[in-house]
């Protein structure tokens, strides 16, 4: 049999039962029966198999009542938080993906009338957020998993917490600012007119310029004027030089102590601009991998290479491969210990003394190595971070 011409009415209803979605006024929901036509509704009304259906429902109305009204609400709100979750959307939307599936429930076989009906409900249950607007009624699904919750609450704990530490270093700062008011009497400047006793007196400047030998007589001698002697050759006679005894080597000079210590402090003072070590606190400041990561703190576990470092998350234990422009240093309160990221005494443990929120720096007291118990002043943020303890 070949097939029938473009524009036929068999052609059309082939492509219409092809496509699985028919008009819902000509579908029968007890014998779950869909026709394609009027005609063939009346058809099947009259049919045996359909009376016998109607005599089952007349037996027992509001028990397959309730059971098809479960049958839609469950379907259609298993379609809201699966393809939806939480989000606000139009309600006729969620119903119009709902009915595209051929084997759902019809509405018509529901106890309610119209869409409007069973929003209602849903909100009056308190199954869903529902709010009727202009363009019609939105619906939010409300997601009572156990693990959703529990979700939520450490969220909502964890926000508390930085909300009391920000209300703390608030309070602390508006300490420091009332002390800093109280620390003495201010004196208010008044502006006088300016009265002069005698009018007929001159007034004479002294601007006599110094004489060219008295300005270098008292110009300070830097460190790179002094020239160290050069050390002569023995004499076969056995004389040393200076004092010093034959094969001994001639001791520096505190000057020269001086100078290369500040030679070599300024060598290691170079910034480097890879920051990242292990087990130090940092932050994720990248959007990129979500709101579920953003602002969420963790440790260095390993360091690849010098950009990019693996960082266990605190929070859900999550192992994740970072940028180091993905990251910031953390700063801790006071009297915790950091470790020195860059600059001069970089890789040196200090204990956190004050912090300058102004100025975005803070000073350190190094508690490790040659240089401990020296205080270091004006360290920036990004050059030092939590130290992470377990």
């Amino acid at each position: 049999m070949g097939k029938h011409e473009v524009g036929t009415p068999k052609y059309i209803a082939n492509k219409i039962k092809a496509k699985g979605l028919q008009k819902l006024r000509w579908y029968c929901q007890m014998c779950e029966k869909q026709c394609r036509d009027e005609n063939g509704f009346k058809c099947h009304m009259t049919s045996e198999s359909h009376q016998r259906q109607l005599l089952l429902f007349a037996d027992n109305a509001s028990k397959y009542l309730n059971t098809f009204s479960k049958e839609f609400c469950d379907g259609y709100l298993e379609l809201l938080s699966r393809q939806f979750g939480t989000k606000r959307v139009p309600a006729n939307r969620v119903y119009q993906d709902y009915i595209a599936h051929r084997e759902h429930v019809h509405m018509n076989a529901t106890e309610w009338e119209t869409l409007t009906d069973f929003v209602k409900y849903l909100g009056r249950e308190g199954k869903c957020v529902v709010d009727e607007t202009e363009k019609g009624w939105f619906v939010t699904y409300i997601d009572r998993d156990p693990a959703t919750i529990a979700f939520q609450e450490a969220m909502a704990k964890k926000e508390k917490m930085d909300r009391d530490d920000q209300d703390r270093m608030m309070q602390f700062l508006e300490k420091q600012i009332e002390r800093g008011k109280g620390a003495g009497p201010s004196h208010e400047h008044v502006a006088t007119e300016l009265v002069r006793a005698n009018e007929s007196e001159q007034i004479k400047l002294n601007i006599a310029l110094k004489k060219k030998e008295e300005d270098e007589k008292r110009k300070p001698i830097t460190p790179g004027e002094f020239r160290v002697p050069t050390k002569k050759a023995p004499s076969s006679s056995g004389s040393t030089y200076g004092g010093e005894k034959k094969g001994e080597k001639r001791k520096a000079s505190a000057l020269d102590e001086l100078i290369k210590e500040e030679e070599n402090r300024k060598e290691t003072a170079r910034r480097k601009p890879n920051w990242l070590t292990e087990n130090i606190v940092v932050k994720v400041v990248t959007k990129s991998l979500g709101e579920k990561y953003y602002k969420q703190k963790g440790v260095i576990v390993a360091v690849q290479d010098k950009f990019s470092a693996i960082v266990r998350l605190f929070d859900s234990n999550t192992k994740l491969k970072l940028d180091q422009t993905h990251l910031e240093t953390v700063v801790p309160a006071k009297g915790r210990q950091v470790l020195i990221v860059n600059g001069a005494y970089r890789g040196n443990i200090a204990t956190l003394e004050t912090i300058d929120t102004d100025n975005f720096c803070a000073s350190v007291k190094i508690s490790s190595g040659p240089l401990s118990g020296r205080v270091i002043s004006n360290v920036e943020y990004e050059d030092f971070s939590k130290l992470h303890t377990e």
